[in-house]
């Protein structure tokens, strides 16, 4: 871990009067850390002494003692336990490393260090580059945050919630918006509602070439003379505009996981239900679970209501989940049944095959996701994913830039867009 940070900050500070030699030595001794300063002979001084001081609190030789650790010899890692010690830390971070290195150290500083209790002070969130792994948790602890901390937090995730929308939502609309329209298309539309652009453009191929008509008799009957000959194109198939409703076009159910690796997911999985929601040509329901299950539609106009209505943790039970989603299918052939999970099965196995063979049998697009998020699948069942799979409803890992062509196959009820094998675990 140690070499990351090093490796970014070796682009965001140069010193380009030293001579290659010493700029070669600076570097190495900024990667090694402070056990490599007699080796190199390097003495860090200014911003170069300030980052590797942040760096070593963090990443420095005792193997990443918590700060209460009591275990002797060797050094440890030197945030302290306290809060202003900490913010002070996290302050530093931000100032000398990019935002997206800050947020891979804020992550160790949690893993490693034991720091998520710290994070139940207001002072301390404040100080925090919010991101999506921040959320999931400040949502782990927040059944134990005091009620002084709990409007700091909220302020937290709505930020984090806020920028997802601003990224996903535009995309998601009119990728899912133009997958409703050409599935509404009718085959057999009254002659008011045919597409005759599309239907034209359709049935080129049964374009036919008409025999020229006798010039002499056209111009005795109609004082006119014509030449070539004309065609016509026989519509054998005709594309029309499904006829406007109110009603929604298609169901969504979110089935999501709320175990502990599936933080990010949840946090995904809650923005783009509030997405979805929003459109009103799908009726959208989200349902989180562990061993018990939870219906969350009714908050969706808020995510971060949504958020904080998860309990992340504790254990699974997919098939329960999936008797519930089950129960509230009623329009099978229009309804697309997301299950997001590692799917490691707490219940029944064979019940929970079973019943997505029975909703994949009446009609629903059944879709398995094994995570929702940017950093690819975590560890999972293979069994039950190739079990799935053998139905029909393949398992694999979709990032959120993917999901909106995912839904939008799934919508028109064509095959899934899977990224390849090679990028999956």
């Amino acid at each position: 871990m140690r070499q990351q940070p090093g490796e970014t900050m070796e682009r965001t500070t140069t010193a380009p009067h030293a001579p290659p030699d010493a700029e070669r030595l600076r570097r190495w001794r900024m990667v090694l850390g402070a056990d490599s300063a007699d080796s190199t002979g390097r003495a860090l001084t200014g911003q170069d002494a300030a980052m590797d001081s942040a760096l070593n609190a963090l990443y420095g030789g005792g193997g990443g003692k918590k700060p209460n650790d009591r275990s002797t010899g060797g050094r440890s890692a030197g945030l302290g336990a306290s809060a202003p010690s900490v913010a002070r830390w996290l302050g530093d971070i931000r100032t000398y490393f990019p935002s997206s290195v800050v947020q891979v150290m804020q992550r160790d500083a949690i893993d490693r260090l034991g720091l998520a209790t710290l994070l139940l002070e207001p002072e301390m969130l404040e100080a925090v580059e919010p991101d999506v792994h921040l959320v999931g948790t400040l949502l782990s602890l927040s059944k134990a945050m005091p009620e002084t901390t709990k409007e700091t937090a909220r302020a937290v995730v709505r930020r984090v919630v806020e920028d997802l929308e601003a990224r996903l939502e535009s995309r998601t609309r009119t990728t899912l918006t133009g997958a409703l329209d050409r599935s509404a298309r009718i085959s057999r539309p009254r002659h008011r509602d045919i597409d005759w652009d599309r239907t034209i453009r359709a049935n080129l191929k049964n374009y036919l070439t008409l025999p020229a008509p006798d010039t002499t008799t056209t111009a005795e009957t109609t004082g006119t003379a014509t030449t070539g000959a004309t065609g016509t194109v026989v519509p054998e198939r005709l594309i029309g505009y499904g006829r406007s409703s109110r009603s929604a076009k298609k169901d969504i159910v979110l089935c999501v996981d709320q175990s502990g690796s599936m933080a990010a997911s949840v946090v995904h999985a809650s923005v783009f239900g509030a997405v979805l929601a929003s459109m009103r040509t799908l009726s959208t329901r989200l349902v989180v679970f562990d061993t018990a299950v939870v219906d969350l539609t009714d908050q969706l106009d808020d995510p971060v209501d949504v958020l904080f209505g998860t309990q992340l943790g504790g254990g699974t039970d997919i098939n329960r989940a999936l008797a519930y989603c089950q129960s509230r299918i009623t329009r099978p052939a229009d309804t697309v049944v997301v299950l997001i999970s590692d799917l490691y099965e707490g219940g029944i196995r064979d019940e929970m095959l079973k019943r997505v063979a029975a909703m994949k049998a009446s009609g629903v697009q059944f879709v398995t996701l094994l995570a929702l998020s940017d950093e690819g699948a975590p560890a999972y069942d293979h069994e039950h994913a190739a079990a799935l799979g053998a139905l029909g409803a393949p398992a694999f890992a979709c990032t959120p830039d993917l999901f909106p062509d995912v839904m939008a196959a799934a919508i028109e009820k064509r095959p899934l867009p899977i990224p390849d094998k090679e990028h999956q675990p």
